[in-house]
């Protein structure tokens, strides 16, 4: 029984703490053995948002064994003495002799000594492997109807996250309790051979080695500046189990743990609950964490370099203090005063003159320090440092006062209506939890922020710049060139584990036949939920009211996109540069911010959409400026040549990304030479391009047949009105221009598509298509082969490719079907995996695409999972639009997640068999492969087919 404390409430036998004001009503409770729980109403979705916090995470890690947090957040998926065995007795002196050697490993140099002691590590893992059930936590999930099942460890927290069915809240506390109170590490070493390749994947991510190369130089001496939380390279391949059971029971104990739930929950049963699972594990009495000596300032700025394959940049930060302190509201505003994506000192004085290539800024919370950090790319011929002088320009304004006096309040109000939006999201909603939690702060102080902020004045942000942002920044000069720092990395033997898909522990066999009280599935009818009308002026319109939150959402959208100009994204993308007549461009976005308002111009395949949103009350305001934009830009040829130099370094940027080129690729080998990335003008055409006529694409949209999209408060009539006092349509309008399709190639026979990319990894993808068109009747079949074959941690790609051999962190497969009627469905694969392993991902893949391993046991999770997904979803203001526009496209008029619901109720493992050896079994794939030539077998791609080689200009048509 708990005390009652001032200022506290009770229900039943439980107190809780609440804030007065506070939006979302949480209650904070701590039950006797010291968890915390933050439990918040949305009833929106029957559905809950769980996340579950542990105060630690790299920070703690040991000095000889860093990335062990992290290591341990994978491990933390392997199951308990309950479930993933079928015999904890008889694997528990295995796993003993597994840990024993890798002590003993960790400590070998010979590298024969090495391989010999690795065999037996092999070998004493396969003899486990025999009790070990893969992937039962996953299944429980699975059977519960989660999604979104995973985890994340940063410096100062590991947290793991699952978003369930509102009636399946007993059976997630009852598993999360077994999980956390009573975790085995099993799967040893090929889990951790899939955190390796996650390491891998970073190498090749110059951003992710620049933020590390700052951190260091500004916290010397502190693991924020000395550790990573992926860890070493030397520490991966040493590790220790020891040392992880240690941290295990130093961290992952109640007095350090918050659990934080936000959805269509009770509270008082929700902690009855909790109370229930978890009230009887154990505290640490003595929990602590290492302490280190007050990092102290810089007193010069520190530079440092790193090299690689990517473009140039600089990043520059400054330490600031802990994010419990209240100097983080004064942060918060600091950093969106200079970039806030709209009216920012940056957005409008440096990215949207073109100064540099681009630069941004960014506030990063931690949990004993925070950072204030800036980043920027130059343009031809501009240095680093001219880069870097750029950015510092704008912190002097900061310093000098020398910004629009009704930015603070602008960015103020924005801030509100972000929040406004958060509350509509559970997931957004526990992340709050959580961040308090991990750095200490009081609920009061979070909910009392906005009141704060308030009064926070110019001379307030002067202030805080000349005390904080000086000359005591660190800075990373980001060089284009070869790191050399990166050691050459041989695949380790592992003899592959069983996957022992129908074994089951007595403990998933109870939670998957657990029979809740279920939750009755509502799906839209659009005629009902939608409002089907037209303006005045004869404009379609579809509507949704809603009026929870005070915001709207206005589109206009028209039928005609790149494939039908190529270059119209371009003349979006330079009309945001520029004004009119009475407003430059950088007056207009800082009035619209000042409305807490935005104005987006997107461009897609084959179709246009000019977006507002905002605050409700001041759409007439936004639209009609918007309006006047629009009918009264004015082309500046200055600002278009600064436009094109902007282009052309962003097409540089993009040739060095390891991912661009990978889209790239992945476009020309599906598509050929017409697709989304290639149908572009060269360097040529967008040089001698006008731009009175790019604005002229943009003024003619209203000229073309559209329609109206609306979701908010405003009553149909409102709507209209405005609508027709503020839209300039033309009196008549005219059919769009019919445009040529990007279309998925038909594949006749196998092919290697082999491109460039200097990295210790590669992106690889198998794609067949065979011209089958889309029919809905088969939509619930490939969803439930998807789930079942290639989709989350249960799945048949996730077992063989990562747990039960290593090869990849990131591996899926999928039956893709189109987005637009008379368009192909086509398969993928795709893996990303180091360059010696190229061979073993390919034979596993096709292994099992040309004979499916079958299971009853995890067909009947799959499909018991997504019953479970679909009965729960919800879909509510403006995505019914969207849920319509994408029926639409499809030629359908019904809500398909209601026929796929009921559709897959009959389906059965053979129907699914039959799915997958009509459509993926025994084909030939194209394969689309971006690595280093020289680290790859090319002999074993070209007995799959002759290789055509593309290079980096190819893929990219420049």
């Amino acid at each position: 029984m708990m005390l009652l404390l001032p200022g506290a409430a009770s229900a039943g036998a439980y107190v809780y703490d609440s804030v007065p004001g506070d939006m979302m009503r949480t209650r904070i409770y701590t039950l006797d053995n010291g968890l915390k729980v933050y439990l918040s109403v949305n009833d929106e979705k029957p559905r809950i948002q769980t996340y579950i916090a542990v105060r630690t995470g790299s920070r703690n890690d040991p000095a000889e064994t860093t990335g062990l947090a992290h290591y341990l957040e994978h491990l933390m998926f392997k199951g308990t003495t309950r479930f993933g065995t079928t015999d904890p007795v008889a694997e528990a002196p295995l796993l003993d002799s597994i840990e024993a050697c890798y002590e003993q490993y960790r400590l070998i140099t010979d590298p024969g000594k090495r391989k010999d002691k690795y065999k037996e590590i092999d070998s004493l893992s396969q003899l486990a492997a025999r009790y070990n059930i893969p992937n039962e936590y996953d299944k429980l999930m699975a059977a519960i109807g989660s999604e979104g099942s995973n985890a994340y460890t940063s410096d100062d927290v590991t947290c793991y996250t699952e978003n369930i069915p509102a009636n399946e809240t007993e059976n997630w506390a009852k598993v999360q309790s077994e999980r956390f109170m009573n975790m085995v590490i099993r799967g040893f070493h090929t889990e951790l051979e899939a955190v390796y390749e996650e390491y891998n994947m970073g190498l090749s991510n110059d951003r992710y080695k620049a933020w590390y190369a700052l951190l260091a130089k500004l916290f010397p001496g502190h693991p924020y500046g000395t550790q990573t939380t992926i860890g070493t390279q030397e520490h991966l391949k040493n590790p220790s189990i020891t040392n992880i059971k240690k941290y295990y029971g130093q961290y992952y104990v109640p007095n350090n743990v918050a659990i934080c739930l936000s959805g269509d929950l009770d509270p008082d049963e929700t902690i009855a609950l909790i109370d229930r699972y978890f009230g009887s594990w154990e505290p640490n009495a003595d929990l602590h964490v290492p302490q280190y000596a007050p990092v102290s300032d810089l007193t010069a700025h520190a530079d440092t370099v790193v090299k690689g394959n990517e473009a140039p940049f600089v990043m520059l930060g400054w330490k600031l203090d802990g994010g419990a302190s209240l100097q983080a509201d004064t942060l918060e505003i600091v950093s969106y005063l200079l970039d806030n994506g709209t009216a920012g000192l940056i957005d409008l004085d440096v990215n949207q003159q073109v100064l540099c290539g681009s630069a941004n800024a960014f506030h990063n919370l931690l949990n004993e320090y925070s950072t204030l950090i800036m980043t920027g790319t130059p343009k031809d011929g501009q240095t680093l440092d001219e880069v870097k002088a750029i950015l510092l320009a704008e912190t002097d304004k900061l310093r000098n006062g020398d910004f629009d006096d009704g930015l603070i309040t602008a960015v103020l109000n924005n801030l509100k209506l972000d929040y406004r939006h958060s509350l509509e999201d559970n997931g957004q909603r526990a992340n709050m939890y959580v961040n308090a939690f991990t750095y200490g702060t009081e609920w009061r102080q979070v909910v009392e922020k906005f009141d704060r902020m308030s009064k926070i004045t110019k001379k307030d942000i002067s202030d805080f710049a000349n005390r904080h942002l000086n000359d005591n920044y660190a800075i990373v000069y980001k060089e284009a060139g070869e790191d050399t720092t990166l050691a050459k990395i041989d695949k380790p033997r592992i003899t592959a584990i069983p996957a022992n898909r129908d074994l089951e522990s007595d403990f998933v066999r109870a939670v998957v036949n657990d029979e809740p009280e279920p939750i009755q599935p509502r799906f839209l009818d659009f005629a009902a939920d939608m409002t089907v009308t037209s303006t005045g002026k004869g404009l379609p319109v579809r509507y949704v009211s809603d009026d929870s939150n005070g915001t709207f959402t206005l589109v206009f959208r028209y039928a005609v996109g790149e494939e039908s100009n190529m270059w119209l994204p371009y003349a979006a993308e330079y009309a945001d540069f520029i004004g009119t007549e009475d407003m430059s461009a950088a007056q207009r976005k800082m009035e619209l911010y000042k409305l807490a308002c935005d104005m987006t111009v997107s461009v897609g395949a084959d179709a246009t959409h000019i977006r507002l949103g905002g605050l409700a009350e001041n759409m007439t305001q936004a639209l009609a400026l918007a309006e006047d934009y629009i009918a009264d830009m004015q082309a500046d040829g200055d600002i278009y040549e600064a436009y094109v130099d902007y282009i052309e370094t962003v097409r540089k940027e993009d040739k060095t990304n390891q991912r661009s080129n990978y889209e790239a690729l992945c476009q020309y080998g599906m598509y050929g030479d017409y697709n989304t990335v290639r149908n572009i003008p060269d360097g040529t055409a967008l040089r001698t391009q006008s731009p009175d006529e790019l604005v002229d694409m943009i003024k003619a949209l209203n000229g073309y047949e559209h329609e109206v999209l609306y979701c908010g408060p405003m009553t149909v009539d409102e709507l209209t009105a405005v609508v027709d006092s503020c839209h300039r349509s033309a009196a008549t309008l005219v059919p769009v221009p019919a445009g040529r399709p990007y279309t998925a190639q038909q594949t006749a026979g196998s092919a290697v598509i082999l491109a460039p990319y200097p990295a210790k990894n590669i992106y690889m993808r198998q794609y067949v298509n065979e011209g089958r068109r889309w029919d809905a009747d088969d939509e619930a079949r490939r969803q439930l082969f998807n789930e079942y074959f290639g989709g989350g941690m249960n799945s048949v790609v996730f077992q063989e490719l990562r747990e039960s051999r290593g090869l990849a962190y990131s591996a899926y497969a999928a039956y893709i079907n189109p987005s637009r009627k008379g368009h192909t469905e086509y398969a993928i694969t795709n893996i990303i995996s180091q360059n010696d392993k190229m061979t073993d991902c390919i034979t596993v893949f096709n292994d099992i695409l040309n004979d499916m391993p079958q299971s009853d046991k995890a067909f009947n999770l799959a499909k018991q999972s997504l019953i479970k997904q679909y009965g729960t979803a919800r879909v509510t203001k403006f995505g019914i639009i969207d849920s319509y526009l994408a029926s639409r496209r499809l030629g359908i008029d019904y809500d398909l997640n209601k026929k796929v619901y009921e559709d897959l109720q009959p389906l059965t493992l053979g129907d699914i068999v039959a799915f997958e050896r009509e459509r993926m079994a025994g084909k030939q794939y194209r394969y689309f492969i971006l690595g280093d030539e020289s680290e790859l077998d090319i002999d074993a791609l070209e007995r799959i087919a002759p290789i055509e080689r593309v290079d980096t200009e190819h893929i990219f048509g420049y």
